[in-house]
């Protein structure tokens, strides 16, 4: 599969794992080049038609006039510095009441 552009050479850090609902935003700064390139390393290596259409339509933009806008890469949750806190284990959850072995109409009062 060397049809292609190589992945170190994208315009995009880590292309392949990206979410495609946040492709059309993070194409939207790159030039022209950029996007056929991103076209090309899509068919030769994934060839996801979602993908290809994202990547066609914004081609077809960005030739009939569409200026590149934004920044090239923007900051998106898949991509962000500083990794979201964990929750601890140890919390407890709500109390917990075992089920009545009593008379239905009183929980509290057992049975006689």
């Amino acid at each position: 599969m060397a049809d292609g552009p190589l992945h170190k050479d994208l315009p995009l850090p880590d292309y392949d794992h990206l979410p495609i609902g946040t492709l059309p935003t993070r194409i939207n700064g790159l030039e022209e080049a950029d996007v056929a390139q991103l076209a090309a390393y899509e068919k030769a290596h994934g060839n996801r038609l979602p993908v290809l259409q994202i990547l066609e339509k914004r081609l077809q933009d960005l030739r009939g006039g569409a200026v590149p806008s934004g920044p090239k890469s923007p900051d998106t949750p898949e991509t962000a510095s500083a990794p979201a806190a964990p929750q601890p284990a140890s919390t407890p959850g709500p109390p917990v009441n075992p089920p009545s072995q009593g008379v239905p109409t009183n929980p509290a009062q057992p049975r006689s």
